[in-house]
């Protein structure tokens, strides 16, 4: 079996409506070819059929495909992807700045609800086109899906803070290097969660952490303190199939059991996979 597909199931079930809020799906180079500018290759073995293989294993019903960089800003692979999950995919995708209302539409209609800033090299998208692309993306319901060195968010935080229509953030913030609670980038971090506007994605923990497996500590605690204060801006999701980690993917299974865990309760993990996503992504409230 592909070491992208878990063995085993993790021990914590999700309940019905578990949205994973951040996944890429990637695919033959002769259908989706990959930008010429992008540093980063296609993810070898992470396609739509071993995501749903996983996504069956986790117990997850929902997906939020989210365009990765290497396709710049041709979406097909992510909008593929949607089409084959069907009405429980939505989307995150990569426009330029000079898209049309037509095509924002023609986006809106099939499923995206969000445009990717991957600010950490690699993305087309810049901070000179964030105001711009915020404002027009806005005025479709989209929000605005922002990763960057969390060490750095304090000095972005007023900036994202004024942008029209919602913001999400990365893996905890995305901090290169694990920081403590009292870092100024964290502080940033929980004032823009307090603005009822702002989401925040507590996963990725593997990236960063300097510790490591099973349990990867110094970033855990960083996902465990928001969930503490803030589960109602609080976002599950796998990074699937892990493109910072080719060839040596995190257990999700694992993942989603340390999830649970920081959650402290299955009411909590409930609100954050099902209720949250579904505020979020305009899913309808699940049966």
């Amino acid at each position: 079996m592909s070491p992208l597909i878990p063995a085993q199931p993790p021990s914590f079930r999700p309940p019905p409506g578990a949205c994973d809020c951040h996944m890429h799906i990637y695919g033959p180079a002769d259908l989706y070819p990959p930008a010429p500018s992008s540093p980063f290759p296609p993810v070898a073995g992470g396609d739509i059929a071993a995501y749903l293989k996983t996504r069956e294993v986790l117990g997850l019903t929902r997906a939020v495909v989210v365009q990765p960089s290497v396709y710049g800003f041709d979406n097909r692979a992510t909008l593929d992807a949607m089409a084959v999950i069907g009405a429980e995919a939505r989307g995150v995708a990569v426009v330029p700045p000079d898209v049309g209302d037509a095509e924002l539409d023609r986006l809106t209609r099939l499923g995206i609800r969000g445009i990717r800033f991957f600010m950490i090299g690699g993305g087309l998208l810049g901070w000179d086109d964030l105001e711009r692309l915020a404002a027009k993306t806005a005025a479709f319901g989209w929000h605005v899906q922002m990763q960057m060195d969390g060490r750095l968010l304090h000095e972005a935080e007023a900036r994202l803070a004024r942008l029209p229509g919602r913001l999400v953030i990365d893996h905890n913030g995305k901090f290169l290097e694990p920081v403590g609670l009292d870092h100024p980038g964290f502080s940033a971090l929980r004032r823009l969660l307090d603005n009822g506007r702002s989401w925040v994605k507590t996963s990725g923990v593997y990236e960063t952490s300097r510790i490591g497996a099973p349990d990867y500590p110094d970033v855990a605690l960083l996902a465990r303190t928001l969930i503490a204060e803030v589960p109602e801006r609080c976002l599950f999701a796998t990074n699937w199939p892990h493109p910072s980690k080719p060839g040596n993917p995190p257990d999700d299974s694992r993942l989603v059991d340390l999830f649970r865990d920081w959650c402290g309760s299955d009411a909590v993990a409930g609100r954050i996979m099902v209720d949250n996503a579904a505020e979020l992504y305009d899913f309808p409230s699940p049966t």
